[in-house]
């Protein structure tokens, strides 16, 4: 990447504000008054006009009236975040807080959506960087600069998308400090708003604001179903692009297969919802193997757990483990059956006015009936759930919500989530796994290195569940029959 950065700008214009900070070692000394000015002007109307709303505006201004309307008389901060540092002068590619981007659909580092109480309600803003300027040379020289990392939207132009009135963030700071009355903020994502609110907030308020928005999404609108389907079915998408290229996988390595899904992220999506877990043989052992660094070899298990991130930020989150060469082993395909049998079982549990906690229960009994019959843990059934010694080789719960996070609503209150009742618009994953883990001496030899992970994204429905990720095959012979077609 080109390293001719933020040189010092020498104009008496800019002396009154902050200068625009300068690479040390920029092979340009500064900027002469002749080529400040020749950058002012020349340059088109770019303003873009006649702005449609985001299609989710409708359903973003539902949800802050909400919010509006259980913190009445309480102004209420939501910032997006900023960008972070990876090495030296390069950031991560930024990735708004989930709660920012819920309420306004926007997605800018540095932004803040604020709601002023008012005497019905609240009044929001949505405090955002503003084009960069022209006049200071700050669209050039600024790393941050439009010519630099692209073109940001005007205020203008956010209103219109957005449908909240935008104000430049730059000042949001200051009016923070002088601002009085009952204030809480989404802390962790913007340390200077924080700071400027150090002393009208509490730990336990903000709080109460974070498990609020979090409550708010355990039940999704037809919106966030729409993109968490767009997300699933980019993702079943991912998974047949892997099962084609196995073949060069085993040339070089788990990495093939996460570049390989990680290129289907890019090409539909956002990004990866999470790191992808590409975990072949007896890394199928650990359950987030994200170091992708191992050898894929014929004979043994693929174990992919991968989901899609749409661009407005919803994921998928999927598993399936595959025979690399396209066929179970005996000792496999009855693990892997008996991994299908819990997760059908689970999958039946997840129902309107179900307790969450029963498809995590339906199959953990289900393995243990399978561990007990196998002779690796002694019965009875009820003895082994009711000291949970299932859980060596059981090791997670079945499931979670799902949503902008992948393990979203995860600071909602106990009782409203695992120890709450289903309803219709939750979505959840259901994934049973078996893991026997290659230096366990309590299993035959033969069992050592296998694990064995499904997982599907269940939306519930008024009638039931839908699956949302079907249009991947679960059961074994249905597997090797999907690999053999997509080998050809």
């Amino acid at each position: 990447m080109s390293d001719e950065l933020n040189p010092a700008v020498n104009d008496e214009a800019t002396e009154a504000e902050e200068p625009i900070k300068q690479r040390k070692n920029g092979l340009y000394p500064g900027v002469s008054d002749e080529l400040a000015e020749n950058m002012r002007s020349g340059w088109a109307d770019t303003e873009l006009r006649d702005l449609e709303p985001i299609p989710q505006a409708a359903d973003t201004a539902r949800r802050r009236a909400a919010l509006s309307a259980r913190f009445p008389g309480e102004r209420l901060v939501i910032p997006a975040g900023n960008l972070k540092t990876r090495s030296n002068d390069t950031e991560y590619a930024f990735r708004a807080a989930t709660e920012y981007a819920y309420l306004t659909g926007d997605q800018t580092e540095d932004g803040v959506l604020v709601l002023e109480p008012t005497a019905d309600g609240h009044r929001a803003t949505v405090y955002l960087l503003p084009r960069s300027d022209r006049e200071n040379g700050e669209f050039w020289l600024s790393g941050q600069g439009e010519l630099w990392v692209g073109r940001r939207h005007s205020l203008t132009e956010s209103e219109a998308l957005y449908g909240i009135p935008a104000a430049d963030v730059r000042e949001l700071a200051d009016a923070l400090r002088e601002a009085t009355g009952p204030v809480r903020v989404v802390r962790g994502h913007d340390a200077a708003i924080e700071a400027a609110l150090t002393d009208k907030v509490t730990a336990e308020r903000d709080e109460e604001l974070r498990v609020f928005l979090s409550e708010a999404r355990l039940v999704k609108d037809e919106f966030e179903i729409g993109e968490l389907q767009k997300a699933v079915d980019s993702t079943v998408r991912g998974f047949e692009d892997v099962v084609k290229v196995l073949d060069k996988a085993e040339a070089t390595s788990e990495r093939y297969i996460e570049g390989t899904f990680f290129l289907r992220a890019r090409v539909e999506g956002n990004d990866i919802g999470y790191g992808s877990i590409c975990a072949s043989g007896p890394h199928a052992c650990t359950l987030h193997w994200v170091r992708n660094d191992g050898p894929v070899r014929s004979g043994d298990l693929l174990l992919l757990d991968a989901g899609v991130e749409t661009h407005t930020l919803y994921t998928a989150d999927v598993t399936r483990t595959l025979p690399v060469d396209g066929t179970y082993t005996d000792l496999q395909r009855k693990i892997y059956d008996a991994v299908y049998e819990a997760q059908e079982a689970g999958i039946a549990a997840v129902r309107p006015g179900a307790k969450f906690r029963d498809f995590h229960d339906a199959a953990q009994r289900v393995l243990t009936e399978k561990l007990v019959e196998w002779g690796l843990v002694e019965g009875p059934v009820e003895r082994v759930l009711e000291l949970g010694l299932q859980r060596r080789w059981t090791l997670h719960g079945t499931g979670h919500m799902l949503g902008m996070d992948v393990h979203d609503c995860a600071v909602a209150r106990t009782e409203a989530y695992v120890d709450g009742t289903l309803e219709p618009g939750m979505v959840l994953t259901v994934e049973p796994g078996l893991y026997f883990q290659a230096d366990d001496l309590t299993v035959p030899e033969e069992y050592r290195g296998i694990g064995v992970r499904i997982e599907d994204d269940i939306l519930v429905t008024a009638e039931g569940n839908r699956n949302l990720s079907a249009g991947l095959p679960r059961r074994s012979d249905e597997v090797e029959a999907w690999m053999a077609s997509l080998k050809g």
